[in-house]
C-alpha cells in the first residue's frame, strides 16, 4: 500500500497537483488503513465534501469502511487500483466500485501496474482537470444484439420458467458480514428470478458442527485420502495445517449439508471471516467439497438418507449472493446441456499478454481460496492440495 501510494502521489505531482492524505499512518498499529466504518465516518467529517477525492486500493479492503462517507461526497471521486498478480487491490476496488454503483454514487476508476504508463497518466490528467474519465466500451455489446441459436434460446427460456414455477432457496449464513454492500441482492429483485433467501446463523453452523460424531468426520477424511488428496500438515496449531483442523473441517462439511437439507436449500454461502474464524478452522476445504459432484457421502442425522446424492451443493464464497445466483444458474444450465456442473466464484486478479509461445495470447489470472472444486484441477482429487493460509 505504501509503495502504491508513493507511485500514485508521484504521478499526481508530475501532473501539476499535490496529494493530501486524508488520514494518518497509525504508529501504534503499524498501518495506515481505515479499520472500521466508524473510523471512516470520522475521517470523512474532516474532508471538504467538494474536494477531488482519490480512493487508492493496493490490497483487499472492506468497502463499507469508506462507503458511508463516499455516498455524501459531492466532489469528483476516483478509485485507483494496482494491476498486480500478487496484491489484490483490483479485487478490492472492484468491490468498492460495485458498491458505489449500487448506491448510485458517481465515480471514475483507473488502474496501473506501476503508475508510469502513458494511458494511465493521460487519463489521470483528464480526471484531475475535468473530474471524470471515461473508458472505451466498444467491446461491450447489448444482449439483444447477440444472435442466439433457437435451440439455446428455448432451453434458456424453459430453465427460467422452471425456476419461476418451482422456485429455489439460497441459504445465506450471516448476510453482509464481509462488508460487501455490492454482494447483497435486494430481496424484491432476487424474488423476480424465482430465488428466495433462507437467512441462516453461523452460530447454528458451529453448533451443528459440534454435534457431528468423530467417526463420521474420520470417514470423510478417509474418503479424501483414498482419492489421493494431499494435505500439507504440521504440528503447530498457530501456523500449520493440522490433522485436528482437518477433522473439524470434515465435521463442518457434514453440518453444512445437514442444515442445507433441513431448509431445502439449493445453494448456500458460508461467510467465514467474521465470527466463525474465532471458532473453527477455515471453511475453504468445506466449500470445495460441496462444489464437487464426486465428494464424500453424507447421510441424514438418522442415517436413512444420503444428502444431495450424486450432485454438488453449489457454494458461493464469502456469501456473495451475486455469485450464488450465478452458481445456481450455471449449475442448471450445464446440467441441462449434459456438461460437467462444477463451478465456482473466482476473483479477477491480473492479466497480460503471454509472449513466450509461438502465438501471443492474453492470459487472465483468477484466484480464490475457498469453493474451488477438485474437478477443476488436472487430475481431480489427486491434484487437490490443502495447506494452511498464513494466520
Amino acid at each position: 500500500q505504501e509503495k502504491v501510494e508513493a507511485a500514485l502521489s508521484q504521478a499526481v505531482r508530475e501532473a501539476g497537483y499535490e496529494v493530501v492524505r486524508a488520514h494518518p499512518y497509525k504508529e501504534d498499529e503499524r498501518h495506515g488503513f481505515i479499520s472500521s466504518q466508524r473510523e471512516g465516518m470520522e475521517i470523512f467529517r474532516q474532508i471538504d465534501p467538494k474536494a477531488p477525492l482519490i480512493v487508492c486500493e493496493a490490497v483487499w479492503q472492506y468497502s463499507h469502511h469508506v462507503l458511508a462517507g463516499l455516498t455524501t461526497h459531492q466532489g469528483p471521486i476516483l478509485t485507483v487500483a494496482n494491476w498486480s498478480g500478487t496484491w489484490p487491490g483490483l479485487v478490492g476496488v472492484l468491490n468498492l466500485n460495485g458498491s458505489l454503483t449500487k448506491a448510485g454514487v458517481k465515480y471514475s476508476t483507473l488502474w496501473s501496474e506501476d503508475f508510469t504508463d502513458t494511458p494511465f497518466r493521460r487519463k489521470l490528467q483528464r480526471w484531475l482537470e475535468k473530474g471524470k474519465v471515461k473508458h472505451d466500451l466498444s467491446h461491450v455489446r447489448p444482449l439483444k444484439d447477440i444472435k442466439i441459436k433457437p435451440a439455446d434460446r428455448r432451453l434458456g427460456e424453459s430453465l427460467a420458467r422452471q425456476l419461476m414455477r418451482e422456485k429455489a432457496i439460497m441459504g445465506v449464513f450471516d448476510e453482509g458480514c464481509m462488508g460487501m454492500f455490492n454482494a447483497i441482492i435486494p430481496d424484491h429483485l432476487l424474488h423476480a428470478t424465482g430465488v428466495f433467501k433462507e437467512r441462516l446463523s453461523q452460530s447454528a453452523l458451529y453448533y451443528e458442527t459440534m454435534q457431528v460424531s468423530d467417526d463420521e468426520a474420520r470417514a470423510v477424511r478417509r474418503w479424501m485420502d483414498q482419492r489421493g488428496m494431499t494435505f500439507r500438515t504440521g504440528p503447530n496449531e498457530e501456523t500449520d495445517l493440522t490433522d485436528n483442523q482437518i477433522h473439524l473441517q470434515c465435521k463442518m462439511y457434514i453440518a453444512a449439508l445437514r442444515i442445507a437439507d433441513d431448509f431445502g436449500c439449493h445453494t448456500i454461502g458460508i461467510q467465514y471471516q467474521q465470527g466463525l474464524k474465532d471458532l473453527l478452522p477455515a471453511s475453504d476445504l468445506v466449500e470445495g467439497m460441496l462444489n464437487n459432484t464426486d465428494r464424500p457421502p453424507v447421510r441424514s442425522r438418522d442415517g436413512k438418507r444420503e444428502l444431495y446424492a450424486g450432485e454438488p451443493l453449489p457454494h458461493f464464497n464469502e456469501v456473495d449472493e451475486c455469485a450464488g445466483l450465478d452458481a445456481l444458474m450455471t449449475y442448471r444450465v450445464h446440467k441441462a446441456l449434459g456438461q460437467p456442473v462444477e463451478n465456482t466464484l473466482h476473483d479477477l486478479r491480473w492479466g497480460d499478454w503471454d509472449r513466450t509461445g509461438t502465438v501471443s495470447d492474453y492470459v487472465w489470472v483468477f484466484e480464490i481460496s475457498g469453493a474451488a472444486p477438485p474437478a477443476h484441477f488436472a487430475d481431480g482429487w489427486r491434484s487437490a492440495v490443502s495447506e494452511r493460509q498464513p494466520p
